[in-house]
């Protein structure tokens, strides 16, 4: 029996478990995972722990970086779309958008020429439609090429997610205009950063699928703990027993209560860890 034994850790990926504003921004390539946060990961599954990631990313986009992490449980993908499972190479739960979603949406990308949209698929293809310099930089980011069309429309389903990408005025912009459209309550509409806002199904959020991830295992709400930085992670973060943040967190992370660690640029993850072995010494 380990000390962890009957815990579950999820931790988002970008910027709280590697640092990666740098790939995003000037097109440095992805940073290792840091000695200290390896080194304490490997102890808390080696205890019983089981860690997994929560990313806002595709499968595609994250599969490619699986190696960088050790982890011992499924992990939730597309921001809460899915849950997937590497080991057995198979989703466990999706939560697809509504069927209309590209005809209510499409009307917003005439309306906002300016703006550029991934749409997620859920077999590992991504399509684009306005490529613009912050697609590009995210695709740099995801290591992941974009598909480009020319309408939404041209884009197949089922999709998982569509992530808006532009300057953060413009997206403000479009936020508005969805939530005037009168269909907007039946969606998640999230930013995972100043320049990425995000459409999911109603319900698809990480906090959701981590707390369907959990009873999965067989694991108490009591014992579910997650580490995130933005604004997708609160839910997850609100759903945990406890959920931490780096300092480099969005400052409506700080206000939801999340416990701050340090910057993701140090051992983030080995704190949130050496937090839990206090928790259950």
């Amino acid at each position: 029996m380990g000390k962890f034994d009957g815990v579950l850790l999820a931790s988002d990926f970008d910027n709280t478990l590697i640092y990666t504003e740098e790939a995003l921004r000037i097109g440095q390539p992805i940073p290792p995972l840091s000695a200290g946060n390896r080194a304490a990961l490997e102890r808390f599954m080696e205890q019983g722990g089981r860690f997994c990631v929560a990313t806002g990313r595709a499968l595609p986009a994250f599969e490619r970086l699986t190696g960088l992490v050790p982890f011992n449980a499924p992990c939730v993908i597309c921001n809460g779309a899915a849950i997937y499972d590497f080991e057995q190479g198979a989703y466990l739960e999706t939560a697809l958008l509504p069927g209309q979603t590209r005809e209510r949406v499409q009307p917003v990308l005439d309306a906002f020429p300016e703006v550029g949209v991934e749409a997620y698929h859920v077999e590992n293809v991504i399509h684009a439609v306005h490529i613009n310099e912050f697609v590009r930089a995210h695709e740099h980011l995801t290591g992941v090429r974009v598909e480009e069309r020319e309408s939404l429309l041209e884009v197949p389903g089922p999709l998982g997610k569509l992530l808006f990408e532009a300057e953060h005025e413009a997206l403000l912009e479009v936020e508005a205009y969805i939530r005037g459209r009168g269909w907007a309550d039946g969606y998640e509409l999230i930013y995972s950063g100043k320049t990425l806002l995000e459409l999911t199904a109603k319900g698809a959020s990480k906090g959701g699928m981590l707390l369907k991830l959990a009873d999965r295992l067989g694991i108490g709400r009591g014992d579910v703990y997650a580490v995130g930085d933005e604004r997708n992670d609160i839910s997850m973060l609100t759903a945990a027993a406890v959920g931490f943040a780096p300092a480099n967190c969005a400052e409506a992370v700080r206000e939801c209560g999340a416990r701050l660690v340090c910057d993701a640029r140090g051992d983030a993850l080995a704190e949130v860890i050496a937090a839990l072995d206090e928790r259950y010494a």
